[in-house]
């Protein structure tokens, strides 16, 4: 397995990693999964989070090793509930909506304490991030997001877009140059997928009209 940690190619000066390449080229995927409303969305999650997994912690960056523990956790709840959750929409898939405004307190208030929770322990613990606070936020919005994903919420989708904000200049920065540019896709793929949802979470808020079909 030592050939995961080793470079594929360089680019534009900056050296490529297999495991990143491949770790973020099946993010991509399980984000386009997501968008579909696939199931698959969520074992490919878990894989591109232990490939990764193996990067940052070959590379000592704690804290994004660890919030790739987390998201290898979230990635099996959220299956856990996408499966409980299959054939409630019309067509037989998942249904999205729209989170009430308490949901998206809840969210919102959680990312802001956990941001600052996560953001002081990697201060205090220096060794667990050599960027604290956007490696914290990063970390929960990460948590937030596939949070609201597995709940079928369109505000996920938000959720990420405020993640690749801070997501492609830290993974440069880090080194990690595939990462940055798979982080701009999402930023593309994330646009498309927000439009998406929204139209179905709109379509499944409107009534039948009387005598329609189901």
């Amino acid at each position: 397995m030592h050939w995961l940690n080793s470079e594929a190619f360089t680019l534009l000066g900056q050296h490529i990693m297999w495991s990143d390449m491949i770790g973020n080229t099946v993010g991509l995927v399980a984000l386009a999964l997501g968008w579909r409303r696939s199931i698959w969305t969520w074992p490919a999650q878990l894989v591109s989070g232990l490939i990764l997994l193996a990067a940052f912690a070959t590379a000592h960056l704690s804290g994004s090793a660890g919030k790739q523990l987390v998201v290898i956790g979230v990635a099996a709840w959220g299956w856990w509930q996408w499966n409980r959750g299959k054939g409630t929409a019309q067509d037989g898939s998942l249904a999205v909506r729209f989170a009430t405004w308490r949901e998206r307190g809840y969210l919102a208030g959680g990312a802001a304490l956990g941001t600052l929770a996560v953001g002081g322990l990697f201060t205090v613990f220096p060794t667990l991030s050599w960027d604290p606070w956007p490696d914290a936020y990063i970390f929960v919005g990460t948590i937030v997001a596939m949070y609201a994903q597995a709940r079928g919420m369109v505000e996920f989708w938000f959720a990420w877009l405020l993640v690749d904000l801070v997501g492609v200049p830290l993974n440069f920065a880090n080194g990690f140059a595939f990462s940055g540019f798979v982080y701009v896709i999402y930023g593309a793929l994330v646009l498309w997928g927000m439009r998406d949802w929204w139209l179905r979470s709109r379509t499944a808020a409107q009534p039948a009209l009387e005598g329609a079909p189901a």
